[in-house]
């Protein structure tokens, strides 16, 4: 990454930040910006999960004095819906916000709304906002999915970019600034050396989970499709070693699930079966049947295709069992959380008809790429496409 010193604008900063906030020299961005005579760090912001990570996904964070710095931190995801988006108030002490965390590259993970959000106050607050960039982990080539239509606008759906958008946060950045219309004073500091068909692990970074159910690259690999399993009554893996890879609740046959969904081929994928007994979160204390998601090549996995195939696949096999979630999800009640997830009603749509082939579903995105991708394109810093 290029000094950010040098696109900062004033001498008073505030930094959006956590625990994957790591600099190339594997320091974090908090001492490097203390330790710059040229500026003055004046508070912390924290994402959703909290400053070191630690709070379970939709736990209220509070803010709190961060004990290696002495700095404030401020909480950006509190309570209610309100606390998402920062009030332009708490930037009335800084010159430039800067915005660095590590993204997982699919359009259910918040920290690009949280930027986004911050984007915005500072536009309403007249402060200068700077975007750190990071690679996507999952590589900046590959896009899968559709978008998300107005009515299913949400915390984890803020804009209409595919489930698996290919870009890095300096690219979603410079998106939402412009083409959505946020219009702050951005800058965008870029990766040296990044190229679009990278991997994390083929970049020499640390892997730092950015959340407590992100623990590895592999939980990042299948994200874009198996956090849809969040919107229904199964397990996803959350209070397990294996979040997103794992998929099941207590009445299920592991054996007779996997082979099910062996038998359809879905490239790039191996279903093992797996019981499994989560310790927190949907079925925790409960023995739990299902699969583990295993990549045996990453070049040709679909993952969106993939996560709704295992879903299908459950509510084909286990009709009377399946069901989805009812509870609130991100603050809103209604859509429910499939909806907001895939973007629109038609998942349960497809559902309710039973037998929908999955090249019909990757048919159904094709006029939601063709629009996107284009203007994919037109925001991206790196070459590789």
């Amino acid at each position: 990454m290029a000094d950010p010193g040098r696109f900062l604008k004033g001498t008073r900063l505030g930094l959006v930040a956590n625990h994957t906030s790591l600099a190339g020299d594997r320091r974090h961005s908090v001492s490097h910006f203390q330790q710059d005579q040229r500026f003055e760090l004046k508070k912390l912001f924290a994402p959703e999960h909290g400053f070191y990570g630690t709070d379970q996904d939709m736990a209220p964070v509070a803010g709190h004095a961060d004990p290696a710095s002495g700095l404030e931190v401020v909480s950006l995801y509190g309570d209610r819906a309100a606390s998402l988006h920062p009030d332009p108030g708490i930037l009335q002490d800084i010159d430039t916000l800067v915005f660095d965390i590590q993204d997982i590259g699919s359009r259910y993970y918040t920290f690009i709304y949280t930027m986004a959000n911050c984007m915005a106050a500072c536009r309403q607050a007249g402060v200068a906002m700077v975007v750190c960039d990071r690679p996507n982990p999952i590589n900046g080539l590959d896009v899968e999915g559709n978008r998300v239509t107005e009515a299913c606008r949400s915390f984890v759906g803020q804009y209409p970019i595919a489930n698996r958008h290919g870009m890095t946060c300096g690219e979603l950045a410079l998106l939402f600034n412009e083409h959505f219309a946020i219009g702050c004073d951005l800058t965008v500091v870029p990766m040296r050396g990044w190229r679009r068909a990278m991997w994390f692990d083929e970049t020499g970074l640390l892997w730092t989970p950015p959340s407590p159910n992100m623990p590895s690259l592999a939980a990042a690999a299948v994200y874009p499709g198996m956090c849809l399993v969040e919107g229904t009554q199964l397990s996803e893996g959350r209070g397990t070693t294996l979040p997103f890879e794992l998929c099941g609740a207590p009445s299920i046959g592991a054996h007779r699930l996997a082979q099910h969904l062996n038998r359809q081929a879905l490239p790039g994928a191996f279903f093992r079966p797996h019981y499994f007994k989560p310790t927190c979160h949907k079925w925790a204390g409960e023995t739990c049947g299902g699969i583990q998601l295993h990549i045996t090549d990453r070049q040709t996995f679909k993952p969106v295709i993939t996560g709704i195939a295992v879903i299908m696949a459950i509510a084909e096999l286990y009709p009377k069992e399946f069901a989805w979630r009812t509870e609130p999800y991100e603050f809103v009640k209604d859509p429910p959380a499939i909806d907001l997830l895939y973007g629109n009603p038609q998942m349960r749509k497809i559902f309710a008809q039973q037998q929908t082939p999955l090249a019909a579903i990757e048919e159904s995105w094709e006029n939601d790429l063709d629009a996107f991708l284009p203007l994919r394109k037109s925001f991206l810093i790196y070459e590789g496409e």
